[in-house]
């Protein structure tokens, strides 16, 4: 079979910054996924500002292709326009319930910590922290709720971004091709047990 990949959520799941189309995400994961025997075929329905409340015009979008994996890049917006983090959480088990529904496995990559952008003030950033903590908490849980995996919660790209200005595109604050690059490692890990779920669930449909 061919996996068919979907990225969903902001302008990072968009690829924004990046200096090629095939640097975004969806294209670095479906020829990540192919190079390890997993014939993969990728689509974005992401759209650059987006909320957690807009994942669910996004899942609409997405239902006609039937995907079978959904990954889900989404917070960063709900951070800089203070969504409460229980709407926020709450918006996103929707969304991953309806994508779900598709029989989609689905990979949520939560909020990232906005302190390291260079434009935060120092003062600032200990409250933007926890902020961003506080998010991707509530997300984790609500993902997990609905059946869905959490990528990178643990925050290793968050890490690679805080001590390698080159990984932000020229805006300082959305990826560069750099960055993209180890975003997508990062999420490989999750994204290829949603691969293999989703292959299995497609073989046992074949043989029932």
């Amino acid at each position: 079979m061919t996996l068919r990949l979907v990225l969903l959520g902001d302008s990072i799941a968009s690829g924004t910054g990046a200096a090629r189309a095939a640097d975004a995400l969806a294209p670095r994961l479906a020829a990540a996924l192919c190079a390890t025997g997993t014939p993969t075929e990728s689509a974005c329905v992401a759209v650059p500002g987006a909320r957690s409340a807009d994942l669910a015009v996004q899942v609409e979008r997405a239902a006609p292709w039937r995907p079978d994996v959904a990954v889900v890049v989404v917070g960063a917006n709900d951070l800089t326009r203070q969504v409460p983090p229980a709407q926020a959480a709450a918006d996103l088990g929707r969304a991953v319930r309806g994508l779900r529904a598709l029989g989609a496995q689905v990979v949520v990559v939560p909020a990232p910590d906005l302190s390291v952008l260079a434009h935060v003030p120092p003062a600032a950033r200990g409250l933007v922290r926890a902020a961003s903590a506080l998010l991707r908490g509530a997300q984790a849980r609500a993902v997990l709720a609905e059946g869905g995996r959490v990528a990178d919660l643990g925050g290793r790209t968050t890490a690679a971004f805080a001590s390698d200005p080159s990984l932000f595109s020229a805006d300082r604050f959305h990826p560069s091709s750099a960055g993209y690059a180890v975003i997508a490692e990062a999420l490989l890990p999750a994204v290829r047990a949603a691969a293999g779920a989703a292959t299995a669930d497609a073989d046992g449909t074949r043989s029932a």
